[in-house]
């Protein structure tokens, strides 16, 4: 969901060339003679590239699974249900390569520059291509991606009823959306915020963009829908009341649920918090403030979060804290997979390829024991420096291998059961009758302060942290 790179695209800067091909097997090419039906396009988007299988960590060919077996069976479940990945549209078939500092670098060759129906829908036969040449069955969408702004809100809806209608029909009957989303930070109405705006009209606006998203992706059979409140926060507190801010996008999340339930949408509600970027605060700064927002304003039962890896380290924490800090208070949904690098201090979203935090993001999801409806959606882009076709493939290919690796450590964790000992007996002292009654609530300030009386001053064991990063590196 990244602002800086969506406002390239649609305020016109992105110009795309067309590239000749020579391919008899009717590449994706505008020059070509594969032309025709109501998006001008007929015939394979990526002819060179074969069905993606696995080929087991001995392989050495870059478009294959190495680690990633859909139907191995661990801990008691297929990889594939373990992980239900999903690819983000947005950076897959709307990246460009720009960034701050840089015009786009990417030239796909279906791309015509426009932003029109016509090149929307042709995206959308890319995007379902994709999917089956790499074995996924969901999808990540912001209304906005797939479907271009209109002059008027009717007619925003009208683009977005065409283009789902093409995507329903390209579906068939195995592949869904993991989620949809409304896309409420881009256009300049949103300059104040959606749901948190000063303006009357944008709350309007956004309760409908918002209405519609969720539609269609009920309509598709969509699992979730996310809230990702890019403006909802403040740049200063000088010129804003954030007690009424705060009121109002409670009472927009619950118009939400409530629409839910009135249409019949099953999917899970879920927010995603982010620090800051692009607002200097964001309301959702991280899932302990989320967890406590909900709470407050009596949301718990209606949401969960999806914890992006990111985001994670932008506000301070690894992600395995926040996921941690999501489960422990029954709000894990979904996770958005990708990482940041640490010497950038934005958010970079690059394709998760480190074994170890994978194998730490895999602890959290089974103890969690799974994230379904939720899954693992792909919000990582390619590099700016790498636009070969074929890199959007390594490039998931490569994030799926490496959070099946993940899975394979944690199943030898907990196999070894050694790390789960020494936890059990850093905490053994509460495993007797006076820990029992802490726990439970039963102990007042005399029964405690008779004991401390009683034992005198208390040993301290070590807590053998080089040992339990001994046992968890044992297992990468």
């Amino acid at each position: 969901m990244k602002a800086i790179l969506l406002l390239l695209l649609y305020s016109g800067l992105v110009s795309f060339t067309a590239i000749a091909s020579t391919s008899p097997t009717c590449p994706a090419n505008l020059a070509g003679d594969c032309n025709g039906g109501s998006d001008g396009w007929e015939g394979e988007f990526f002819p060179e590239i074969p069905k993606i299988k696995y080929e087991g960590p001995s392989s050495k060919n870059p478009l294959s699974f190495k680690w990633y077996n859909a139907n191995e069976v661990i801990l008691g479940k297929k990889m594939k249900d373990w992980m239900r990945f999903s690819i983000a549209f947005w950076h897959t078939f709307r990246g460009t390569g720009a960034d701050p500092f840089g015009a786009p670098t990417k030239f796909w060759p279906w791309e015509d520059g426009s932003n029109s129906l016509a090149m929307a829908k042709r995206r959308m036969r890319a995007n379902f291509e994709f999917l089956k040449k790499l074995g996924v069955d969901r999808w990540c969408f912001h209304d906005r991606d797939i479907a271009p702004d209109g002059k008027t809100l009717a007619e925003s809806n009208a683009n977005l009823d065409e283009v789902v209608a093409l995507a329903k029909e390209l579906q068939g009957s195995k592949i869904r959306p993991l989620w949809g989303t409304a896309q409420l930070f881009l256009h300049p109405r949103y300059m104040h915020g959606a749901a948190t705006s000063s303006e009357v009209g944008v709350y309007a606006y956004a309760a409908a963009q918002v209405k519609k998203a969720m539609e269609v992706t009920h309509y598709l059979g969509g699992e979730n829908f996310v809230f990702w409140g890019g403006r909802e926060g403040y740049q200063t507190l000088l010129n804003t009341d954030m007690k009424r801010e705060l009121d109002h996008l409670a009472t927009f999340l619950q118009a939400a649920v409530n629409w839910k339930k009135k249409v019949g949408f099953n999917g899970t509600l879920l927010i995603e918090p982010k620090p800051q970027e692009p607002t200097k605060h964001q309301y959702d700064w991280d899932a302990a403030t989320a967890a406590g927002f909900l709470q407050k304003y009596g949301l718990s039962g209606e949401f969960k979060l999806n914890i992006e890896c990111n985001h994670a380290t932008l506000s301070g924490h690894s992600c395995h804290h926040e996921l941690e800090t999501a489960r422990i208070n029954g709000l894990l949904g979904n996770i958005d997979a990708n990482t940041g690098d640490p010497q950038i201090g934005w958010d970079t979203d690059q394709f998760l390829t480190d074994i170890g935090e994978a194998t730490l993001i895999m602890l959290s999801v089974i103890r969690n024991g799974g994230l379904a409806p939720g899954g693992f959606n792909f919000d990582a882009k390619l590099r700016r420096e790498s636009t070969d076709v074929e890199d959007i493939f390594i490039a998931h290919i490569s994030g799926m291998d490496t959070l099946a690796r993940g899975l394979h450590n944690v199943a030898k964790l907990i196999e070894d059961g050694s790390l789960a000992e020494l936890v059990r007996k850093r905490y053994q002292s509460f495993d007797t009758e006076i820990g029992a009654l802490i726990e439970a609530g039963k102990a007042d300030f005399d029964l405690l302060e008779k004991k401390a009386m009683e034992w005198g001053e208390p040993t301290v064991a070590s807590a053998k942290q080089e040992l339990a990063e001994m046992i968890f590196q044992s297992a990468l």
